[in-house]
């Protein structure tokens, strides 16, 4: 028998939330929703622009290769691991508050890397954006699903909002090479704080303050729990990719984040207000939603990362003409995710959009899988790239509207965070994962064959190929717990 799961309208706050909400009906939510978009698309942006701008980085600040992927690290620890606690904080003080702290913290942040003179410096700013984009990430995500609750054009926001976020990665690694060829690594850093800025006057205009009703109480054992347990995790999986899964310290920091995971399942069953209500998890099209976005991240990193590599270092590109590669991907994202909110979703429901999407990631991972020593982008890459755009496209829609569909009021920020904290959970995954199996197809290949600076490039292309292959089969794992995950929901009927 199928369900039917229809947004609520936004009426009265939870017990315990906040007593007035944004709603659907204002006559700026589309102003709401460009603010909005926009501060996604910057933390989107950040994640790539940041990758580009870092070999110059370390030529002008003097450190080492075994010490800059702390500059992404950093960032990846405070983020993935405050998330939940940043949505929660929306929750309890305001939505418009969290959101407008996350903006100045991460532009004055952004501000403070942008004229680091140490590698210290760089890594603490980068840690210092992470904090605040924990908060921005669900601020923004919860304030959209709140302002459209109950909307009929809640599904056209959503894609508009997917769609500009989806295209924030590619954006970066586009715009980190112009900046770096044409100015400096430091305006990739920099570039935040044209966006934030007047982002926060929008913002402080723009959106309604939903101020408590009582002086709230945080779930402290359960922000040290679920937060050390995210930390840990993020942190053995980190080390995992600089050292090895047969590392000591990547042992113990993953049966520490186990542990800790237990002691917050605990702690959440037993306590009046929790961090993180199950309640929302226990909701089969949410577990879904987060689970799907988890394994799109966790395949996506090797889009991102091999094939940046792949079209410099093979296909002879320039950094600025490797990012511009990808746009096609962006626009295929863009499309797909507008199309499927506006027209697919309301139809179909969520399983058969995540079912397609997940399908379409696993095969254009398998033709990116074939890619040669010697080959070309627009009868290799660019057809590969095409088919996973729609596919990434379809499960950002899905999962991005499934993940805070039919949410309380006052669970509308941790919802959100959950979506954010599964994008970062597997990115780090994928990160971890993808990266041991390419390092160890490619020295394979570099035991068994000759040593010549040919056999290294193409011992490197072995190893895309091999990270491609696995990918492609972690999509196929999410399409088959999708399978039998996600339930068939009956569509909203169509509103005259």
């Amino acid at each position: 028998m199928t369900r039917r799961l229809d947004a609520p309208r936004v009426t009265a706050a939870a017990r315990g939330g906040p007593v007035r909400l944004v709603t659907g009906e204002g006559p700026n939510r589309w102003a709401v929703l460009t603010v909005l978009s926009l501060a996604q698309l910057m933390i989107n942006l950040d994640v790539t622009i940041v990758n580009i701008a870092l070999p110059s980085a370390q030529q002008a600040l003097h450190f080492g290769a075994g010490n800059r992927q702390w500059v992404i690290t950093a960032y990846a620890l405070a983020f993935g691991s405050l998330l939940l606690l940043g949505g929660k904080l929306g929750d309890l003080f305001g939505r418009k508050r969290a959101f407008i702290a996350g903006l100045i913290g991460f532009a004055a942040a952004s501000a403070l890397g942008g004229q680091a003179h140490s590698l210290g410096e760089l890594i603490a700013a980068r840690a210092m954006q992470g904090c605040f984009g924990a908060l921005l990430a669900p601020g923004a995500l919860s304030l959209l699903s709140v302002t459209f609750a109950g909307s009929p054009d809640r599904d056209r926001a959503f894609g508009i909002f997917t769609g500009t976020a989806a295209s924030g990665a590619s954006a970066g690694l586009v715009l980190g090479g112009v900046l770096t060829e044409a100015l400096s690594w430091r305006w990739c850093m920099n570039v935040n704080l044209m966006i934030a800025v007047p982002l926060v006057i929008g913002s402080s205009r723009l959106l309604r303050d939903d101020r408590p009703s009582a002086w709230p109480r945080i779930d402290l054992p359960g922000v040290m729990a679920g937060s050390g347990a995210l930390f840990a995790l993020v942190f053995g999986l980190s080390n995992a990719e600089t050292s090895s899964w047969g590392s000591p310290l990547t042992g113990a920091a993953l049966a520490a984040s186990v542990a800790l995971l237990a002691v917050f399942a605990v702690i959440e069953q037993h306590t009046a207000r929790p961090l993180l209500p199950l309640r929302i998890l226990r909701s089969r099209p949410r577990a879904g939603a987060y689970i799907s976005i988890a394994i799109l991240s966790c395949g996506a990193f090797s889009v991102y990362l091999f094939l940046s590599f792949y079209l410099q270092q093979n296909l002879g590109f320039s950094p600025i003409l490797a990012g511009a590669g990808f746009l096609p991907m962006t626009m295929s994202v863009i499309v797909t995710t507008t199309t499927v909110q506006t027209r697919v979703l309301s139809r179909t429901g969520p399983k058969p959009v995540l079912l397609s999407g997940l399908f379409l990631g696993a095969a254009g991972m398998a033709l990116l899988s074939r890619l040669s020593l010697h080959g070309n982008y627009a009868g290799q890459v660019l057809p590969a790239l095409l088919v996973t755009g729609v596919g990434f496209g379809c499960v950002f829609a899905a999962s991005l509207s499934t993940g805070t569909l039919g949410v309380a009021p006052a669970d509308a920020g941790v919802a959100a965070a959950m979506v954010n904290t599964s994008q970062q959970i597997g990115g780090s995954v994928g990160t971890a994962l993808l990266s041991t199996i390419f390092a160890s197809a490619a020295s394979g290949y570099l035991i068994s064959h000759r040593s010549s600076a040919s056999v290294l490039a193409a011992a490197h292309a072995h190893g895309y190929s091999a990270g491609f292959e696995w990918a492609a089969g972690i999509f196929l794992t999410g399409l088959v717990t999708a399978l039998l995950l996600v339930p068939w929901i009956r569509p909203r009927p169509e509103t005259t």
